[in-house]
């Protein structure tokens, strides 16, 4: 008799399959990110595969032989899924199941997983739910390729009836419609709150960046926000905002946003649009890294990409490089002359977040301007004041001559009084 409760418990086994140029890499190392997923995802790693020499075949995606190979090698393992580091068609997923007779997924599939599991807002579980109907639209026919009988129709209407798969098919573009709605009004939703926070002028930092390197940590060390904060990828799906006073008195606000991730599916970035527009809409871009992380140029690159892809590349950026506490002194001076620009802190031990602070104060006061501003308009005045850098003010008859660093709303505000472009 078959334990249950036994069987429930018995992880679930997965061989990874990456593919690299680089004859000299470690399997581990290439598959490394993968691997991170698939334990995420709550799997567990049996076996790797790495191809360093692979042609491209449209029945597997690679040559009958060697997925022949991985076909036994799972086997051998007991392996209970195969999981691709790259991309699978649905035809090439089908003919891998025919042929090792157990479940195959890519990285994309993996990731939706996550997702899912992390989703607890009613807008985060419709965009994951958006995401993994429009993946799996194209992979229905391997679902009912044994299903052939059919069903409905009658003379007059559809000739023999449709298919089990079209009336699903059609069932799923109807639901994608429905969530594309109400993704709509969220997003409607999203930007009557933006434009409630702009009357109130103050302005807004989004905190970007790869998955796991430290964004939660940030923001709950400076405003004790009490994000969901985890050593795992994805630990965080819905953006959460918190006022932050900088040390100038300045009031800012932070937002923290959902990782990144190389090769991020299409899917989840059209998904999760109305999560990522934050930081497009953002007065300041925060980028952090993960500087105990090998792939941190990798990192930094697929960042800056994804932030373009959802129109936030133009904002001012503040690159900070996140876990010093764990660097030898040989790898902060190797990082500090590739990241001069930098800001190097640790959330964990709050090191650096003096200069943290400043830079981001200096970086939201803009650069330094002269205005010539009617002194009858005072309240011009107060709002350099309060959401400026005043550097110098000087009073004449009918004008106050103020140099300033303004940015954003204010530097719109006071650009009709503009004498002169200062230093930046």
């Amino acid at each position: 008799m078959i334990d249950i409760e036994k069987e429930s418990q018995k992880p679930v086994l997965a061989v990874l399959v990456g593919r690299t140029e680089d004859k000299n890499s470690l399997d581990e190392d290439v598959v490394r990110e993968l691997a991170s997923l698939v334990e995420t995802a709550g799997l567990t790693v049996a076996g790797r595969v790495v191809l360093s020499r692979w042609e491209p075949a449209p029945k597997f995606g690679m040559g009958s032989g060697k997925a022949e190979e991985i076909a036994a090698y799972a086997k051998e393992l007991e392996a209970d899924e195969i999981v691709f580091d790259f991309e699978i068609s649905p035809t090439q997923q089908r003919n891998w199941e025919e042929l090792t007779s157990r479940t195959c997924l890519d990285r994309q599939e993996v990731i939706i997983r996550i997702f899912g599991n992390r989703a607890l807002t009613r807008e985060a579980v419709l965009q994951v739910e958006l995401a993994k109907l429009e993946y799996s639209l194209p992979r229905l026919a391997h679902t009912y390729a044994a299903l052939s009988r059919q069903r409905g129709g009658r003379y007059g209407t559809k000739g023999s009836g449709e298919t089990q798969l079209e009336l699903d098919r059609r069932g799923v573009q109807d639901r994608i419609i429905l969530i594309k709605k109400e993704l709509k009004t969220v997003r409607q939703d999203r930007a009557t709150q933006r434009k409630r926070r702009e009357r109130i002028p103050v302005p807004s930092c989004a905190i970007v960046g790869y998955t796991n390197v430290g964004k939660s940590s940030l923001l709950n060390a400076l405003t004790g926000a009490g994000v969901l904060s985890e050593d795992k990828l994805f630990a965080t799906l819905d953006p959460t905002t918190r006022r932050f006073t900088l040390p100038t008195g300045r009031t800012i606000l932070l937002t923290d946003t959902v990782g990144f991730i190389r090769n991020l599916p299409h899917s989840l970035v059209d998904a999760f649009h109305a999560t990522l527009e934050e930081a497009a809409f953002a007065d300041a871009v925060i980028l952090v890294l993960d500087a105990s992380e090998a792939e941190i140029a990798m990192q930094f690159e697929t960042t800056r990409q994804v932030l373009g892809e959802v129109g936030a590349g133009g904002e001012p950026v503040l690159v900070v490089l996140n876990k010093v506490d764990r660097l030898d002194e040989f790898t902060r001076s190797r990082l500090r002359s590739e990241y001069p620009d930098a800001v190097f802190i640790s959330a964990h031990t709050r090191e650096g977040f003096d200069e943290f602070t400043a830079r981001l104060d200096a970086l939201l006061a803009g650069d330094e301007r002269l205005y010539r501003i009617p002194a009858d308009r005072q309240e011009l005045i107060a709002f350099a004041h309060r959401e400026g850098s005043v550097i110098d003010i000087a009073y004449e008859d009918a004008f106050v001559v103020l140099r300033a660093r303004t940015a954003g709303r204010l530097q719109a505000t006071l650009e009709p009084f503009l004498v002169e472009e200062g230093r930046s």
